[in-house]
C-alpha cells in the first residue's frame, strides 16, 4: 500500500500482541471485535464511511488485498492481509505524526491514546511488556 515505515511496523505488532495476544481471531465474550487488531466493526465502517471514500487510490488498494469471500467485516478475522491493511489506515488518519520506531513506551501511548483509548481496557505498561516478550 505504499504505507510501510518502522514505527508503523512496530505499532502494528505491538498493537495485535497487546489486542490479541497474536491468538485471538475473535473478541472473548460477547464482544464485537475481530481479528488479530480487535478491531469493532464500527471502526471498520467508519473508515470506509469517513477516510476510504475520500481516498480512491487508497480504496483501490485495500480493494486487492481482499478476498470475494467472506464480507469485508468478517475478512478482519479471516485475512491477515486486509486487517492489516484496516490497522494502519486507522492510524493513518491520526494528524499526530508516528512516535520514533524505537520509542517503545511512545509507541504505547500512540496505541492507548489513539487506538484502545482512555475508555479502554489496555494499559501501556501491558502494551510494553507484551511487546518486549515476543521480541525475545
Amino acid at each position: 500500500m505504499g504505507l510501510w515505515s518502522e514505527a508503523a511496523e512496530n505499532l502494528l505488532v505491538g498493537t495485535a500482541v497487546q489486542e490479541s495476544g497474536l491468538t485471538s481471531l475473535r473478541q472473548y465474550g460477547s464482544g464485537p471485535a475481530l481479528g488479530l487488531y480487535q478491531m469493532e466493526p464500527a471502526t471498520h465502517d467508519d473508515i470506509y464511511t469517513n477516510y476510504l471514500r475520500f481516498h480512491p487510490k487508497l480504496l483501490s488498494k485495500v480493494r486487492r488485498l481482499m478476498g470475494s469471500e467472506p464480507p469485508e467485516l468478517d475478512q478482519l478475522a479471516t485475512n491477515l492481509a486486509y486487517a492489516t491493511a484496516m490497522a494502519r489506515i486507522h492510524y493513518l488518519r491520526v494528524s499526530e505524526p508516528l512516535p520514533d520506531a524505537t520509542d517503545l513506551r511512545g509507541l504505547a501511548l500512540y496505541w492507548k491514546h489513539y487506538y484502545n483509548t482512555a475508555l479502554g481496557a489496555g494499559e501501556v505498561e501491558q502494551f510494553v511488556s507484551n511487546y518486549e516478550r515476543i521480541e525475545k
